[in-house]
């Protein structure tokens, strides 16, 4: 498939298919290319500041918060009124974007669906084109799917969720797309194709095209997509404010530009949100060669580490100061099949974790599986009494939040900190989701959780922080050595695939590229774009498929 104007050339590197027949028709293609021509170079200039700082990290820097921004020296400025449809965002749940998924968590009975191109989603071209096609029914109404195995059918219920997307990140690529001879942006490409769709059907509907963006770094990529929501908005002649997102709080360097990155989204802001897991993987990453900062056990970061509750307290206090969302994080716990007293014991847990956002202000939360949308709706239904907490409850306690406040890892009992087990199921966790990626799955059921590319991220950083600071296993005194990891990641490796000589799924191809990216010089910065080469399927010559 192929557009040409005057200024802009596209070419979709990729066999047809249905899907792609329907949502990449001209008047797209022209649009998603105006877009990625006009901002890949701000987008290149922004991943490259990027890897300065990261430089700058690795030599024993720290991130700032920013002096003398207009943000935070004017008082009077606050972000966009919340649009009346999604005043009340108590409860919202998350996953990919295949047809069955859309419906269930259009049909969950949260308040919000988040469908998602990023971390949920691993992007084959086949999921993508799909899921967009997915959308565009779901605005409609008109998507239903019916299971081939039983012949179960899933339709829409008379009321839904209201449908927020997350497209990639800025550092994410469409590798079958090109415009002008560039390979285009993912966040791009999946913002535009959306908007383009079905801008003008949500807004007859009483609603607006809804986004989450996720892995922003600073208020300067913040200020990009607020660029990019402008002209968009100009070119389909919607009015300026008719995009609106909630930017997920999710690196470190972020937390340090809470109220500049609302600044630049202020017309098209919805707040932000705890992105809680990328954000422990982001702490780890910029840090990882701070002998100071070395991070223990991930069952001992949990929301009561110490930087977890600054960055908590930060961001309610930010967010509704300026008038907007503050929304909690995810709650990747699933429910636990025939074992009644280990499922009470997690949805307990889950109770907890609801009642802790609630009481410390926030305005709503996420949740990973439907089963948790009453559990999650109960507490919050007792104790926010309101639509939202964004004038009742102001998080004053987020002022006095420091620099130091929110670096400050936990204090962990002396030889508990890193332990063989802890290594061990961290290897197993980066290994089992890398091959569901590698197959096409975003996100998998593990250890009566449930496991995204954030979560597996975790693991991946502290295992290589571990071993590239010489680190040892607590409980043993053993050092965490290439050799080590090595032998685990084989080991595990063998045991999914039932003997040494077996093979199974993609386990072979996941334990070469972790064994990899856990044991070589330089850390990878993203487990996805390691992977990404291996998904990308039946590229075609530029001209060789044409529209």
């Amino acid at each position: 498939m192929e557009f040409r104007s005057e200024s802009v050339h596209v070419v979709v590197h990729a066999p047809r298919n249905a899907a792609a027949e329907e949502m990449l028709t001209p008047d797209a293609l022209r649009f998603v290319g105006t877009l990625c021509a006009k901002f890949e170079g701000r987008r290149k200039e922004l991943l490259l500041a990027r890897k300065a700082k990261t430089i700058e990290y690795d030599a024993g820097e720290l991130p700032h918060f920013v002096s003398n921004s207009p943000a935070a020296q004017d008082p009077t400025w606050r972000c966009a009124l919340v649009p009346h449809d999604i005043q009340d965002r108590r409860v919202e749940i998350t996953g990919p974007v295949d047809r069955k998924m859309v419906i269930n968590g259009l049909n969950s009975g949260a308040q919000v669906y988040m469908a998602d191109f990023e971390d949920s989603s691993s992007p084959t071209w086949s999921n993508l084109i799909e899921g967009q096609l997915n959308l565009r029914d779901a605005v409609r109404g008109t998507i239903s799917f019916t299971n081939p195995a039983n012949g179960k059918v899933y339709a829409l219920k008379p009321k839904i969720s209201t449908l927020f997307v997350r497209p990639r990140g800025w550092h994410l690529e469409e590798a079958h797309v090109t415009v002008n001879g560039k390979v285009a942006s993912g966040s791009i490409f999946d913002f535009a194709l959306y908007l383009f769709h079905n801008v003008h059907a949500l807004t007859a509907k009483g609603t607006g095209p809804y986004y989450y963006l996720p892995k922003l770094e600073s208020h300067l990529e913040a200020r990009l997509w607020n660029d990019v929501f402008v002209t968009a908005q100009q070119y389909l002649g919607v009015p300026v404010g008719t995009c609106r997102a909630t930017v997920l709080l999710e690196t470190i360097t972020a937390a340090f530009e809470m109220e500049e990155i609302l600044y630049e989204l202020r017309d098209h802001s919805l707040g932000l949100n705890c992105g809680r897991w990328d954000y422990l993987f982001s702490y780890i990453k910029k840090f990882k060669k701070h002998g100071d900062k070395i991070a223990p056990d991930r069952t001992h970061l949990t929301m009561g580490t110490p930087l977890m509750e600054a960055y908590v307290k930060r961001l309610i206090f930010t967010c509704h100061k300026r008038g907007t969302f503050a929304m909690g994080g995810m709650s990747a716990a699933i429910p636990i099949k025939n074992d009644p007293q280990a499922n009470a014991a997690a949805m307990k847990k889950v109770e907890e974790d609801k009642l802790r956002e609630v009481m410390a202000g926030h305005d709503g939360t996420w949740v990973a599986h439907p089963a948790l949308v009453t559990v999650a709706r109960k507490v919050f239904d007792q104790h926010m009494r309101t639509p939202n907490q964004i004038t009742s409850n102001p998080g004053m306690v987020g002022a006095s939040i420091s620099e130091a406040d929110l670096l400050r890892l936990p204090r962990v009992p002396h030889g508990q900190a890193i332990t063989s087990a802890g290594l061990e199921k961290g290897v197993a966790i980066v290994l089992a989701y890398t091959e569901a990626w590698l197959r096409g799955v975003g996100c998998i059921p593990l250890n009566n959780a449930m496991e995204d590319a954030a979560t597996a991220e975790i693991s991946r950083a502290q295992i290589w922080q571990w071993r590239y600071q010489g680190a040892a296993t607590q409980d043993n005194g053993q050092p965490i050595t290439a050799e080590r990891i090595a032998g685990i990641v084989q080991r595990e490796v063998n045991r999914q695939c039932g003997g040494a000589t077996a093979s199974k799924g993609k386990f072979r191809l996941a334990g070469n590229l972790v064994e990899n990216m856990l044991n070589k010089e330089e850390f990878d910065e993203f487990l996805t774009t390691v992977c990404y080469p291996h998904i990308v399927t039946n590229v075609q010559e530029p001209g060789l498929s044409k529209l």
